[in-house]
C-alpha cells in the first residue's frame, strides 16, 4: 500500500487502466498512429516507444511525450527526427493543456506515442505542429479517464452473507469500494474516503446504521485510488 507522499495534489486525472487506447488521423495522406498508455513511471512510458518501434518498424518516425506524477513533475518529450519543435512538444502541450474538467489541466501518469507514416506531401513545420496536436486531442476525445485521488482506506470485517449486502449499500449512499478480501468467517471490505476526521466520523455512523453497530471501521492508511469520472 503506498503512503502519503511528498506530493501537494489530492487529485488528478489519468488514463483508465486498460490496454493501451489508440486513434488514427489523416491529414494530407501522412497517417497518425496515436497510442496512449497509462504510465505510472519513466519505464513504463519509455516501454511504449520500444513497443512500438518494434511493431511499426517501417515507419519514419516515433514522436513522443509524457507527463507522470500527481503534480506533473516529470515531462519529456521527443521530436524522433522531425523538425525541431514540431512534434514532442505540440504532443506534450495536447497533455499538459488537457482540460478535465472547464479551466481544471490534471491529466498525468500518460505516455504517448505518435507513429507518422509520411504520405508524400509535406506539411511544412506549422502543418506539422497541428497535426501531432490534433492527433493526441482527439485521441484524448475518445479515450477512457478517471479521477485518480488520494483517499484514506478503512477495512470493514462482516460475516460472509452480510458482505453483499452491505457492499451493495455502501455503493448506494455514494462510498467508493477499494477491494475484497476473504477469510474463513468474514469478507473484508475496504471503502475510501477522504482523508480527513470528519469523513471518517461520518463513515462510522453510517455503517453503525447499516450493521446495527456490529461492523467496525479500521482505518489503513492512504492509498492513491481511481475513481469513475
Amino acid at each position: 500500500m503506498e503512503n502519503e507522499d511528498d506530493s501537494r495534489a489530492t487529485t488528478y486525472t489519468t488514463l483508465a487502466s486498460g490496454p493501451d487506447f489508440r486513434h488514427e488521423l489523416e491529414v494530407r495522406r501522412s497517417r497518425f498512429i496515436t497510442v496512449l498508455r497509462r504510465s505510472p513511471d519513466e519505464e513504463t512510458a519509455r516501454s511504449l516507444v520500444a513497443d512500438l518501434r518494434r511493431e511499426f518498424h517501417d515507419a519514419r518516425h516515433h514522436c513522443s511525450a509524457f507527463v507522470i506524477g500527481p503534480d506533473r513533475m516529470i515531462q519529456r518529450s521527443s521530436d524522433d527526427g522531425e523538425p525541431s519543435g514540431t512534434a514532442g512538444i505540440p504532443i506534450l502541450e495536447a497533455l499538459l493543456k488537457r482540460e478535465s474538467t472547464p479551466g481544471v489541466t490534471d491529466l498525468s501518469d500518460v505516455s504517448v506515442v505518435v507513429v507518422r507514416y509520411f504520405g508524400g506531401i509535406l506539411l511544412g513545420a506549422g502543418g506539422l505542429v497541428r497535426a501531432y496536436s490534433e492527433s493526441v486531442s482527439a485521441a484524448m476525445d475518445l479515450a477512457p479517464l478517471v479521477e485518480r485521488r488520494r483517499l484514506r482506506l478503512c477495512a470493514i470485517n462482516v460475516l460472509h452473507e452480510e458482505a453483499g449486502r452491505l457492499e451493495n449499500e455502501l455503493r448506494s449512499s455514494g462510498y467508493v469500494m477499494a477491494g475484497t478480501g476473504y477469510g474463513p468467517r468474514h469478507t473484508t471490505l475496504q471503502v475510501a474516503l477522504a482523508a480527513d476526521e470528519e469523513a471518517i466520523s461520518e463513515a462510522r455512523s453510517r455503517l453503525a446504521s447499516l450493521t446495527a453497530g456490529s461492523a467496525e471501521l479500521e482505518p489503513l492508511g492512504t492509498q492513491w485510488v481511481d475513481v469513475p469520472r
